[in-house]
């Protein structure tokens, strides 16, 4: 269909960044700017004149639109040679009956009808053969119905099928069933081409031979061999002609296609004549079996000569001498030598007797049961005796296989779509009425056929017993020759035109760049041949041929036929049931439920011609699809099967929102927030590694960013940084979306992705983000204020929160971390977080070897042997393999300290206290060896002054909200006020009075961090809760103090917050 896209800006491809399709009418407006808006009429629209063409010059340059054809493109380049003139091409002008219907006509009519139709009819009888004729051909009628459908829905280019199915259902099926209708073709050509050496070889020049049987048991394994050497010649000689020039292919095809269509009308001629006077075939019988009458010219035994009797050359072939009294087959003795009428007529009554089937065997005597027969046969000896006999082993799924492809080439007419004065009228109407016309040939020549002809006669493949004529000629008028020359020459041109057009097909294939190894086939001579394409062709085709038996090639090119037939009904259908906007065809008479029954018949028909062919060429198909997808190039072609996962993606996002998941389902869906540089560069790209260790491809996670500023300013910027974003999430292969948002400051933006990431029961349940590492170092406190008002919200949002610290040390995915462990510091339970996530992590490679180590803190009144039991007993049920250590956190001097503070009357020991207090602290700081000084605050805070005595008069100014104290800072300070005034420095550190919680949480920080250092410095990786913000924003800074000292000197963490809600089960 047409499609005509708003970009606002010119020469941006389409703006979300997908390549267009290349069409020729649209952004191409540099030459109708002067003319577009002369009067002030439009000025309206002088914005848009830009990007998007007047209506008017759209619809001028629509009418002037000619679609090139396939074999265009040599004349046209021709033509080129002075240089980049204006291109002409002559409107193609072919109506509906030569542009369609006589191409389809050739193409279905073929080397089938003539050597094997009468064959067919004999074995599977009257009923089952049109029981055969009737499958083939409804089935390729449901599929013309489809691909009318398809074809009238917009222009179609040349390229026919691949083309339709590619641009319906999407490169991956697109590629898989071009290749398959590729591979159809291509084994077609061999299939002509061994037809055509079948015919030269058995009915017109038998000397020819090159292997000559010398036992007739040889005889199959020769004419094989045959086939071979003059079918690898015939291969030749047919693709140096068409490499010389297509054109005389395409002249030829008028010749090929009369010496179709006489052939036909001898037939029918020959069927009339019978009723008057019966063409002249005898058959010769012994007993009940039919004999082949290459060797002798008499069916007699015994003959008289000169009133002497002698015995004939018959007698030769059955005794072992010509006397009369030699010894001879017992069979030959028993039974009497009839003769036959190989054609009895229309009016003879013999359609009752060839109603019925006779499968059997290979090797199975072609016998008349109505003769009469008297035992004494071995069937040992049988096989030497000239006796005929089936080649192959008869049932009826083999002959479904051996007919379907004379009804195969309904894509003719679409395949020259290029060529038509009206596509859309010509191309349902001429396929459709071929068909019907083809299916009637058919159909009446079955019928014809077992009226006329004698069973025994019908089913002697190669018309042994007729002299070697071709069966279907002996029927003919006037001659049999008229047949034998025009199916030599219709196999010879079906064979040209299946070596012309696989080619093409495949470089067609090639030049859309679904399928990157093809790439070598788009090339070709000057005047576009496709060389290289016609060389493979010919090297596929050489197998077709190299297996020598029509009987067996049938079968292989009916699997590639009927996946692409399966693929248009599929195509059809699902753009039916979707219901796509762009789905408007012209062909009104389709409906879903017979693209459902094509597609049905197709399958059904695979499975019945060869189960196990239809396996392989599923397979293929399978591969060519998968490889497509993982390797090929992205196109965007509108195809039906997006819009198939559009609604199979709202019915299950319809489905989630009904319930919140079971705990047994919850995983973390992970709401990634990454930092970017200035240049949109992702800061932490580990951030992303850690998310994929920790998904396996599993859920949902959306990686997202905020950019500060407006989104008309910011516009390209977020289009970068979501390129940016989007290609380190494929280098650390994190599946999942992203999502830039641009918004006036951080904070926003972050509450937004938190709020309205995700979509209906697809929404984050986790947030993952990197610990701000240089928080002290940066002079804007936003940077940490942020920080903890994203930890604030994901609270009230009910979601659970990781924050990776040092992320830039953690392992990519092609790590593989050794032995060692996974610490867990479980302090407070919050649903089970602390527990999943080493489980999770370890089902990735990097992680499988660690171990997980779970630690938890006993207060003073805890029993820590009981909590080892009861938690390695919950373990057990959560079935996580881990080892428990309960570790005893001691309390010490802040009892005191605490009782001090809580007291009302301050006094010097007291302060003492405290000062002992946070000498302890700074020293104990100093133990643990660190990089940088630890910074203890003593904080005069507003909001919890009234928690100490508050009887002083304090000046609570903003001046001095905040005081941070270093140890080195403290001493100086003390030292210098005890020079100066002892009261006063009394006074003023009576003034900064700590608060009790800061206190007691630097104390818990101070005493855990010496804990998990001493048991976890080792460990590959330490999770810990996360303690909450404190309620009052007053106390940010504190906590964030909190936290640096608490994580001090660990290299790996991950500190955990659970979103309110039991995240782990120990219920199956």
């Amino acid at each position: 269909g047409i499609l005509i896209k708003d970009d606002f800006k010119t020469g941006r491809g389409g703006g979300d960044g997908i390549p267009k399709e290349n069409s020729p009418f649209i952004n191409n407006t540099d030459n109708d700017k002067g003319n577009t808006y002369d009067g002030t009429n439009m000025a309206l629209f002088e914005e848009e004149m830009d990007s998007n063409p007047m209506v008017s010059s759209l619809l001028d340059k629509l009418a002037n639109y000619t679609n090139l054809t396939q074999g265009a493109q040599e004349h046209e380049e021709a033509d080129d040679d002075e240089g980049q003139k204006k291109k002409t091409v002559k409107s193609p002008q072919m109506g509906t009956f030569m542009g369609v219907y006589l191409p389809c006509l050739q193409n279905i009519l073929g080397v089938i009808l003539f050597l094997r139709l009468t064959w067919i009819v004999g074995t599977a009888g009257i009923l089952e053969s049109l029981a055969i004729v009737g499958l083939c051909c409804s089935c390729t009628m449901l599929t013309a119905i489809s691909m009318s459908a398809i074809a009238t829905n917009g222009v179609v280019p040349a390229g026919g099928s691949y083309y339709m199915i590619s641009r319906s259902l999407g490169p991956e099926f697109g590629g898989a069933v071009g290749l398959c209708f590729y591979l159809g073709t291509t084994f077609a050509g061999s299939m002509y081409i061994l037809g055509t050496i079948e015919i030269l070889l058995t009915y017109i020049v038998p000397k020819a031979a090159i292997f000559v049987a010398e036992r007739k048991e040889d005889e199959v394994n020769a004419l094989l061999n045959n086939m071979r050497v003059y079918g690898t010649c015939c291969l030749a000689l047919m693709a140096v002609v068409v490499f010389v020039g297509v054109r005389y292919v395409n002249k030829l095809a008028l010749v090929f296609l009369a010496c179709v269509i006489l052939s036909i009308l001898a037939i029918y001629a020959g069927v009339f004549k019978t009723i008057f006077e019966p063409p002249d075939f005898p058959v010769c019988m012994l007993g009940n079996r039919t004999l082949q009458n290459n060797n002798f010219d008499k069916c007699l035994k015994t003959d008289i000569v000169d009133n002497l009797t002698v015995t004939t050359r018959l007698w030769k072939l059955f005794c072992d001498g010509t006397e009369t009294n030699a010894t001879c087959n017992e069979y030959f003795l028993n039974n009497n030598v009839t003769l036959v009428q190989g054609i009895p007529g229309l009016t003879s009554g013999v359609i009752s007797e060839n109603m019925w089937s006779q499968y059997g065997p290979l090797g199975m005597l072609v016998e008349n049961q109505k003769l009469e027969s008297v035992g004494g046969s071995d069937p040992a000896q049988d096989i030497y005796l000239p006796y005929v006999a089936n080649d192959i082993t008869t049932f009826f799924t083999l002959l479904v296989g051996i007919y379907f492809p004379s009804v195969t080439g309904i894509m003719a007419g679409s395949n020259r779509s290029g060529d038509l004065r009206d596509a859309q009228k010509s191309i349902p109407v001429g396929t459709i009425l071929a068909i019907a016309t083809t299916s009637f040939i058919y159909v009446t020549c079955v019928v014809l056929f077992g009226a006329c002809i004698d069973g025994v006669l019908l089913r002697d493949k190669f018309g042994d017993s007729v002299k070697g004529n071709l069966v279907i000629g002996t029927l003919s008028w006037p001659s049999p020759w008229v047949i034998v020359i025009g199916s030599f020459f219709s196999c010879c041109g079906a064979g040209l035109q299946s070596l012309t057009g696989a080619p093409r097909l495949l470089q067609a294939i090639a030049r859309d760049g679904i399928v990157p190894f093809l790439q070598v086939f788009g090339h070709g001579k000057a005047n576009g041949e496709p060389t290289w394409a016609l060389l493979m062709t010919a090297g596929i085709c050489e197998i077709g041929i190299l297996i020598a038996s029509l009987d067996s090639v049938a079968p292989i090119l009916s699997m590639f036929f009927l996946m692409c037939y399966l693929f248009v009904n599929l195509a059809c259908a699902v753009q039916t049931l979707l219901r796509t906007p762009n789905w408007r065809p012209r062909f009104k008479f389709y409906h879903w439920a017979l693209s459902f029954l094509g597609m049905s018949l197709c399958l059904a028909l695979m499975f019945i011609s060869s189960w196990y062919y239809a396996i392989v060429a599923m397979a293929i198909a399978s591969c060519i699809y998968k490889y497509i997808e993982y390797r090929g190039a992205e196109k965007e072609w509108g195809d039906g099967i997006r819009g198939l996962s559009l609604n199979a993606a709202r019915y299950a996002l319809i489905r989630l929102e009904e319930a919140p998941p079971h705990t047994k389902n919850w995983r973390p869906q992970l709401l990634v927030l990454l930092n970017l540089d200035s240049d949109q560069g992702v800061k932490h790209p580990r951030l992303l590694s850690l998310t994929t260790q920790l998904k396996a491809g599993k859920g949902l996670t959306i990686v997202a960013n905020v950019l500060e500023g407006t989104y008309l300013t910011k516009d390209t910027d977020s289009k970068k940084a979501e390129q940016n974003i989007k290609s380190a999430m494929s280098a650390e292969r994190t599946k999942g979306f992203c999502h830039v948002v641009v918004s006036s400051n951080l904070r926003d933006g972050v509450s937004h992705l938190i709020q309205s990431a995700g979509l209906g029961g697809m929404k984050h349940n986790t947030v993952l983000m990197a610990w701000p590492g240089t928080w002290k170092q940066s002079n804007d406190p936003q940077s940490w204020k942020n920080f903890i008002e994203t930890i604030r919200e994901t609270t009230a949002a009910h979601q659970a929160l990781l924050v990776a610290k040092n992320v830039d040390s953690f392992p990519n995915n092609q790590d593989r971390l050794g032995e060692g462990t996974i610490d867990v510091w479980w302090v407070v339970h919050d649903g089970g977080m602390l527990m999943l996530l080493p489980f999770l992590l370890r089902q990735h490679k990097v992680w499988k070897k660690c171990k997980m180590r779970i630690f938890t803190v006993a207060q003073m009144d805890d029993n820590s042997i009981q909590m080892k039991k009861d938690l390695q007993m919950f373990l057990y049920h959560l079935r996580l393999d881990a080892e428990v250590e309960v570790v005893e956190m001691i309390q010490s001097i802040t009892d005191e300290s605490r009782n001090s503070i809580r007291r009302k009357n301050q006094t010097a020991d007291e302060i003492t206290l405290l000062l002992q207090f946070y000498d302890n602290t700074l020293i104990s700081f100093s133990c643990t060896e660190t990089p940088f000084v630890i910074q203890a605050q003593l904080i005069h805070d507003r909001n919890t002054a009234s928690h100490a005595a508050v009887n002083d008069k304090v000046d609570s100014g903003p001046e001095h909200v905040h005081m941070t104290w270093t140890k080195d800072k403290f001493f100086t300070e003390r030292n210098r006020n005890r020079d100066f005034n002892t009261n006063m420095a009394m006074r003023d550190l009576f003034n900064m009075k700590p608060n009790q919680s800061n206190v007691r949480r630097m104390h818990t920080a101070v005493k855990l961090n010496e804990v998990v250092v001493n048991k976890s410095q080792g460990a590959h990786l330490v999770l810990l809760n996360m303690p909450g913000p404190p309620r009052s924003r007053g106390g940010d800074e504190n906590y964030m103090e909190f936290l640096e000292v608490l994580l001090e000197g660990l290299n790996r963490v991950l500190l955990v917050r659970g979103g309110g809600r039991e995240v782990i089960t120990i219920y199956s």
